[in-house]
């Protein structure tokens, strides 16, 4: 896969037929547009930080953490991870980090990953245009060190998106058992003769697939507490994970369609009131 950089710059994401829904106040939390591809076996550890100088400018912080193991989609059987063996030492994923905290880049033997994260209340989403036009311009910086370098390239086998929202406590729900206010599919009867008393804790996990099983749509709702002041929330994460073709075009085309697919999935997913009310929806 050979990104020009150049043109990476103007890629836009084609505008769906019918508009989306939008929000004032969505509750992005994070973002992530990724791409799996086969093993880069010829690249070692003093590549990455060679690799590093081309983005420190702008990502001067640099840690190490944990490779991800490939969750590759199926439809003949359920995903499941499929850990590579090789015989050469396994890498670290790395992670480059924006001055501001808020991009990451991620580089592991088979993964090229670009995060926007939410660090404090302050921090405005930037939209997924922005957010998937950084990945292109990085993911192309990548692609061309492998060329320079002679590491190979990038043949991907897979491509992925996923938005974390965190649903905080007080912003339409307060306890579990208000959980259908949130998410009107999942309700709990809140009857004065059940046996069970309100749940201490939520987990719920579905999937669904796209349009001509180009890859599935998974979601999952947990509970969880906020890292800036420990506020209890609700972890609302959709990931669309899967595959068209390899060129730049059909990757292109392939974010759209994931983007579209967990934009109406989140709106089709929630209250309206809360959508109203809460986050602020404009159409």
């Amino acid at each position: 896969m050979n990104v020009n950089v150049e043109a990476s710059r103007e890629m836009t994401v084609s505008p769906p037929k019918q508009p989306l829904p939008e929000y004032d106040n969505p509750p992005v939390n994070e973002v992530v547009c990724g791409v799996l591809f086969k093993s880069l076996e010829s690249m070692l550890a003093p590549h990455l930080g060679v690799l590093w100088e081309h983005f420190k400018a702008d990502y001067p912080d640099c840690q190490e953490v944990p490779p991800i193991i490939p969750i590759i989609e199926s439809f003949e059987r359920q995903p499941e991870a499929k850990p590579q063996f090789a015989e050469i030492p396994p890498l670290p994923r790395v992670w480059f980090v924006h001055s501001n905290g808020n991009g990451v880049i991620q580089v592991q033997r088979d993964r090229f990953l670009h995060n926007w994260r939410k660090l404090k209340r302050a921090d405005k989403y930037p939209r997924f245009e922005q957010v998937f036009g950084m990945f292109v311009t990085h993911l192309g910086t990548f692609t061309r060190f492998l060329e320079e370098n002679r590491l190979g390239s990038v043949d991907p086998l897979q491509y992925e998106l996923t938005y974390v929202n965190h649903i905080f406590q007080g912003e339409g729900w307060n306890t579990n058992a208000d959980v259908g206010r949130i998410f009107a599919d999942f309700v709990w009867r809140a009857q004065d003769n059940r046996f069970l008393p309100s749940p201490e804790g939520i987990h719920w996990r579905t999937t669904f697939v796209l349009p001509n099983k180009v890859g599935r749509l998974h979601m999952v709702v947990r509970n969880g507490e906020s890292r800036e002041d420990g506020r209890s929330l609700y972890i609302f994460e959709l990931t669309a994970r899967g595959f068209i073709d390899k060129s730049p075009e059909k990757m292109q085309e392939w974010f759209a369609l994931a983007h579209e697919w967990i934009v109406r999935g989140f709106t089709d997913l929630t209250n309206e009131t809360t959508q109203r009310e809460v986050w602020k929806r404009t159409r």
